[in-house]
């Protein structure tokens, strides 16, 4: 009898805790998030639809790139931007195309776009208007770096729209790098991802998508959910890890060397870095 009045005790503690939880939830729906984006509860559901759990198959950049070298023009070492290598990445890749065309979804400062547009033909890069990021909560501060980097690049086509609306086939072109660098959250991330194999992309076209890990040994589930559900099932094969970056990336090519995430692996190879801090012009 004890027993059994421990656990309705017991019970009645939980029910409890579960009614104050839904107050709050009522009252802040925000909260809601905490709970259905958890990189766990992602990371389950990845691994039950598609047997990724772990993630995807890692390659290293060395061998995407035997001479892995590259200097960086523009970096400015603040939050929100990309770490060197996925920089680095997007550079390398570039130059295997003759005269590359590079699109882009989010701008931000720009720094990613005025890096690749040195070694490209023509950079479109696509960022909300001034009026929806007001709209949404954006501070003036915020809204008057966008594109501060890449503004007076004369090969660097700016287009402002949300990309859950543009009209991309509207551009009536293919690119042969894309960078998916928007709103992270699930449902955009699978809409960008749709929209750019939908009518962008040619049959040598390489995808990148940043933020698919939170540091480069951890993956953010909830961007990597979006990419597969972007993506047809067919098309997953050719997904992969970058080693050392926060990048997943398309390529046309299923026959790479690879090798399994895991988190606070031993490094076998590190990289030398050359800085130098200049004013803005």
């Amino acid at each position: 009898m004890k027993c059994l009045f421990l656990l309705k005790i017991e019970g009645m503690r939980k029910l409890s805790k579960l009614i104050s939880a839904a107050r709050l939830i009522i009252h802040q729906p925000s909260l809601l998030n905490l709970i259905i984006n958890e990189n766990d509860v992602w990371k389950k559901t990845v691994d039950k639809k598609y047997s990724l759990g772990a993630g995807l198959p890692v390659i290293d950049l060395e061998t995407l790139f035997p001479e892995f070298r590259v200097e960086i023009p523009v970096f400015s070492f603040l939050d929100g931007g990309s770490l060197p290598t996925d920089i680095a990445l997007l550079m390398n890749l570039a130059k295997t195309f003759n005269g590359c065309s590079y699109f882009e979804i989010g701008t931000w400062r720009g720094e990613s776009v005025v890096n690749v547009a040195e070694n490209v033909g023509t950079c479109f890069t696509l960022n909300l208007t001034d009026e929806e990021m007001r709209s949404i909560g954006m501070s003036e501060e915020y809204i008057a770096q966008t594109g501060m980097f890449s503004k007076n690049k004369n090969n660097i086509i700016h287009l402002r729209g949300n990309s859950r609306h543009f009209d991309f086939a509207g551009l009536k072109r293919k690119f042969d790098l894309i960078f998916i660098d928007g709103d992270h959250h699930y449902d955009s991330v699978k809409n960008d991802t749709h929209q750019v194999f939908k009518h962008l992309v040619h049959d040598q076209s390489i995808v990148v998508w940043h933020d698919y890990a939170r540091n480069p040994e951890t993956v953010r589930f909830e961007v990597f959910a979006g990419i597969l559900d972007g993506l047809p099932d067919f098309r997953h094969h050719n997904l992969y890890h970058v080693g050392n970056t926060l990048s997943a990336v398309y390529l046309n090519n299923n026959v790479l060397p690879t090798y399994p995430l895991k988190e606070t692996n031993p490094p076998d190879h590190y990289f030398t870095l050359e800085i130098t801090r200049k004013k803005m012009q």
